[in-house]
């Protein structure tokens, strides 16, 4: 499956942001998707995952603050950010795996991965 992120942009400290990740062919109720980011200078880390049976699984940091669904329909997982903080500042990317009925932070055991998507945080 390929992926593509999508709805980055510019947004305040405090404000929101819902991110997309939609598939080119396959339909996506048989993997778990993820969003995982990477800031400049850092390591790449999980920020939330739904599996495919749509359990989710939060990174410590996001947590509370974002949520993600999918519409399956529509072959698309959203990632829902609210309470945005400077350390939020990122690329996102989504990455899936088949099957996979539990979410696990090994960005090797993810593909699909497309070109990210950036989001700044800033006053």
């Amino acid at each position: 499956v390929q992926l593509q992120a999508s709805g980055g942009g510019l947004v305040q400290p405090g404000g929101s942001l819902t991110l997309s990740c939609a598939a080119s062919s396959a339909a996506l109720d048989e993997y778990a998707v993820a969003w995982f980011r990477q800031a400049p200078g850092k390591r790449r880390e999980l920020a939330s995952c739904i599996s495919s049976d749509d359990s989710t699984r939060y990174g410590d940091t996001v947590n509370f603050r974002f949520t993600i669904s999918r519409d399956n329909a529509k072959k698309t997982v959203y990632l829902h950010m609210n309470s945005l903080r400077p350390e939020d500042t990122a690329v996102y990317y989504c990455a899936a795996r088949f099957r996979a009925v539990h979410c696990n932070s090994y960005s090797w055991e993810y593909s699909g991965w497309g070109q990210g998507t950036l989001v700044t945080v800033s006053s």
